[in-house]
């Protein structure tokens, strides 16, 4: 930028100084000038570019980045994910995780794995007790089947700090259903970055067992998958019976970010994460 100028200054002293003297030195001298000007304008317009394409292609997002930290919330970083949790309702804010083609299979799976309380974070908190007989399923945030690559991330995920009460129908369906997506996702895109959670969007909360673990209303799930075409997705269920496709259950990050007070992909550059948080359409992910 200095040489740049220093050029514009040495030229227009030098046009000051023929102006004196040649009036044709001085017509090709502002031509000069003007050529220069517009190649350097077109090197600076390919470098803005060359930086605002950088971040998609090459960044990589921490897990614990992937999501602002909520008040009061205790961040607890695990092998394959970070939780930002809640005490107080003793249910995550928010789970994140990147899922990469290799995490998808693997030979960890969850047999025998029990569900297990988490003891760094403090008492009150959820058991397995709260659950039995509740009604309501061990809902996995980050799924056991996205972390068979490992055998600490296949043991970590059924810690209860990455649980929440879930209905069986919907744990079992389209929930279910969408978590294998994800991975078909990470299979044909190499890498993808989750955030999920619950939603609590009433004043008072159902709650299960003796601790009194909070029944979320609904669930969210936010995917980002970068590289040449960037593009991020949410989604929201009910914490109810449902049978619907995938799509039915669409929303932009914006819309999710409204409803849950959470700011999605903070590290982003702005004007990359203002244009793919503002629509989402299935069809790009299909």
């Amino acid at each position: 930028m200095k040489r740049n100028c220093f050029f514009i200054l040495g030229a227009a002293l030098f046009i000051a100084t023929a102006s004196c003297n040649n009036p044709s030195k001085i017509e090709q001298s502002r031509e000069a000038l003007r050529q220069y000007a517009a190649k350097e304008n077109k090197a600076d317009t390919r470098q803005t570019k060359k930086l605002k394409d950088e971040p998609a292609k090459t960044q990589d997002i921490s897990n614990e980045s992937l999501a602002s930290k909520v008040n009061n919330g205790i961040m607890l970083n695990r092998t394959a994910y970070t939780v930002c949790y809640n005490a107080k309702a003793m249910l995550p804010h928010w789970v994140a995780w990147t899922l990469t083609s290799d995490h998808v299979n693997g030979k960890y799976s969850r047999g025998g794995i029990k569900f297990q309380e988490d003891e760094d974070v403090p008492a009150p908190r959820a058991t397995d007790a709260d659950y039995r007989g509740s009604g309501y399923d061990r809902g996995h945030i980050c799924p056991s089947g996205d972390n068979k690559w490992n055998e600490d991330a296949q043991r970590e995920s059924f810690l209860l700090t990455n649980v929440c009460p879930q209905g069986h129908n919907l744990n079992a369906g389209d929930w279910n259903e969408m978590e294998q997506q994800c991975r078909r996702w990470a299979e044909r895109y190499g890498k993808i970055y989750i955030v999920s959670g619950p939603i609590l969007y009433k004043k008072k909360h159902k709650t299960i067992g003796r601790n009194k673990v909070v029944v979320p209303e609904a669930f969210f799930k936010v995917v980002l998958r970068l590289g040449d075409d960037p593009k991020a997705i949410g989604f929201i269920y009910k914490n109810e019976d449902g049978n619907r496709p995938k799509g039915d259950y669409v929303n932009s990050i914006d819309q999710v970010e409204r409803i849950t007070g959470i700011d999605f992909f903070p590290t982003l550059p702005d004007q990359l994460e203002q244009s793919i948080e503002a629509t989402a359409e299935w069809g790009d992910w299909e």
